[in-house]
């Protein structure tokens, strides 16, 4: 008895020895790629405790705001919570719950409404968090066997990387470099003006599921819980020739007026911009087209604050 309790101990020491080898030794790998500017945005948001501004999103917010113009215009402080649509929307939006105050505002710029509850690529999602808990509150209880079958294949990655000596470096490009971004979560790197060959042929009029209007509809009734408010607002659209008539914009966005209980501020056909305003994707904006779709979203909430009293 006593030897199948002291195998069972080394056993089990055994596997304590590679957790900490795994997560104190190996991981990160990752710590100046895009992915990682999430820990300088959750530290900012930690960070305001005064009434503020949440934005929430994939990576039209990333390379399309202009967050201390936002600021300077709203009297509110900024964070650009908004990352790589890769990891989905139900990691992007757990943004919204942390450091959530009385006098908040919350706003989601989704480009995509149509999601089915689950982290979209929870290796992403890993190669995001590594051995930062402080960012394991993405991490939804439902997602953990996602993520627990997606884990040997970034670790295989990080030990790759450590073995080799290559992890932790800023990459070839860099536009996606954690080095790219300013200390609101704006992406920066200059953007004077489109990229050649420019592909936008995938603008398209996203679908609204019932999974994301649920999961939406359960974060505004806790962020009104926490005293704040939670907004819908759009996303910049590449308006060209072959692009969905502005008619379907409007059908869409009344779509998510009547099933989405948080009020939508914009007018989407308002955010259907020039193809001169993208840079490098259908949702990535220049440095000049950030300035014009934060102009946009600064009437859209002032306009909200006016009608509503301010802020609650």
């Amino acid at each position: 008895m006593k030897q199948k309790i002291f195998f069972l101990l080394k056993g089990l020491l055994l596997v304590v020895l590679i957790i900490l080898f795994c997560f104190v030794i190996v991981m990160p790998q990752y710590t100046q790629n895009y992915q990682a500017s999430l820990v300088d945005k959750v530290n900012r948001l930690k960070a305001v405790e005064e009434p503020k501004i949440i934005l929430v999103g994939n990576s039209n917010l990333v390379f399309g705001m202009d967050s201390p113009l936002l600021e300077k215009e709203t009297g509110l402080k900024v964070v650009n919570m908004g990352l790589h649509g890769g990891v989905g929307n139900v990691f992007n939006e757990q943004a919204a719950l942390i450091n959530l105050n009385p006098g908040d505002y919350v706003i989601v710029c989704h480009s995509n409404y149509a999601d089915d509850d689950t982290i979209k690529n929870p290796e992403l999602a890993w190669v995001t968090i590594e051995n930062h808990l402080e960012l394991y509150s993405f991490i939804r209880r439902k997602d953990v066997w996602d993520m627990a079958k997606a884990y040997p294949t970034y670790l295989h990655k990080s030990v790759t990387m450590w073995a080799d000596h290559t992890g932790n470096g800023e990459g070839s490009d860099p536009i996606f470099r954690r080095s790219s971004f300013n200390e609101w979560g704006d992406n920066i790197y200059p953007r004077e003006q489109s990229v050649e060959g420019l592909d936008l042929s995938m603008v398209a009029v996203s679908q609204i599921s019932d999974q994301t209007v649920k999961r939406l509809n359960q974060l505004n009734k806790t962020v009104v819980q926490q005293g704040a408010t939670l907004l819908i607002a759009a996303y910049p659209i590449a308006y060209h020739d072959k692009a969905p008539a502005v008619e379907e914009y409007q059908a869409f966005q009344k779509a998510l007026e009547t099933k989405i209980d948080a009020p939508v501020i914009s007018n989407y056909t308002e955010y259907c911009l020039d193809p001169k305003y993208f840079y490098n994707t259908y949702l990535h904006l220049t440095t000049q087209g950030a300035r014009v779709r934060t102009q946009l979203l600064s009437g859209d909430f002032q306009k909200y604050r006016n009608e509503h009293g301010g802020i609650k």
